[in-house]
């Protein structure tokens, strides 16, 4: 079925979340459904029994020897790179627990699926907005947070109760400052295509960051062009960030053409409009200014990539 492309670009991303492993962090059952100044919270029904960890690899915590009356930020590993700042997208794995005796009420460990919080817009609890200022990729802190900078006087539920102090420990997989949209490319950086018979990769820019492996997540920002002439089609970079699985079920361009690329690094993907699974066919989109049988230009910026590659 031909999609336009707006609903292409919006599926691009979408899709890809879906075929991921584990639940979604988009599912309302994560720390971005708290609109009202909170933070992540408890997913548990108390009158049902916790169900167990299922992820290995989620990190004990302990608990500070007092309960904090103000904000402390304890750096166990240290990180690299930029700092992160009011307005930044923080990448997180975390796991949340009561700081006077170490009750866990939330974690996104056994969700399989690291949660982002932009700093400063008050969408989670100020103990995170501000102790997460300074955090770089890489590192692994513990977030103790007075009561006053978490819920304050207001009882979540049976684990979290009044003027209850808060506990996170967490590891930072990346820090990704805003992008500005006047900055979007206006140009592929390479020459047009006309009738292209696959998948061709050019790396303009050479990353110097991690490489992305099949079975990793990365976030990532990307552009459309036409082939025929390079004339901008659409871009992302006006859009919230998404992160991208590179997994089975993906969006066969990005899956095949986006493994070896480094973080920092930008990379062009030409293919005709048949592709398989791409979604527009030899049609092309005319509306959106994709003419049919058209080869398409997709220029990819791998900003982060963090999670474990397939074996």
């Amino acid at each position: 079925m031909r999609r336009t492309l707006p609903v292409l670009l919006t599926a691009i991303l979408l899709l890809a979340a879906c075929g991921s492993d584990g639940d979604s962090a988009t599912d309302g059952s994560s720390p971005d459904s708290a609109t009202d100044g909170s933070s992540p919270e408890s997913t548990t029904d108390s009158s049902e029994p916790a169900t167990p960890a299922t992820n290995p690899d989620k990190p004990e915590v302990e608990i500070p020897d007092e309960i904090p009356t103000k904000l402390e930020v304890t750096v166990i590993e240290e990180g690299s790179g930029p700092e992160a700042q009011a307005g930044d997208t923080v990448v997180v794995d975390y796991v949340g627990v009561r700081s006077r005796d170490g009750v866990e009420f939330d974690n996104s460990y056994d969700r399989f699926e690291p949660f982002p919080v932009v700093l400063g817009q008050g969408s989670v609890i100020k103990g995170w907005d501000e102790g997460l200022v300074g955090a770089q990729a890489g590192s692994k802190i513990r977030i103790d947070i007075p009561s006053d900078l978490a819920y304050g006087a207001q009882a979540r539920d049976d684990i979290i109760g009044e003027n209850e102090a808060l506990t996170f420990l967490i590891e930072v997989r990346a820090v990704i400052q805003p992008p500005d949209p006047a900055e979007a490319p206006t140009d592929p950086g390479v020459e047009a295509s006309t009738g292209v018979e696959g998948l061709e990769v050019v790396d303009t820019t050479e990353g110097t960051g991690a490489e992305l492996e099949v079975g990793q997540t990365a976030i990532i920002r990307y552009a459309l062009f036409r082939g025929d002439n390079n004339v901008f089609l659409v871009s992302n970079w006006d859009q919230p960030l998404t992160p991208l699985p590179i997994v089975e079920g993906t969006f066969p361009v990005l899956l095949e053409g986006l493994p070896g690329m480094k973080v920092g690094g930008r990379r062009v993907l030409t293919f005709p409009p048949q592709y398989p699974e791409f979604g527009f066919g030899p049609e092309g989109s005319p509306t959106d200014g994709l003419p049919a049988e058209t080869d398409v230009i997709m220029l990819v910026d791998l900003l982060a990539v963090y999670g474990t590659p397939d074996e």
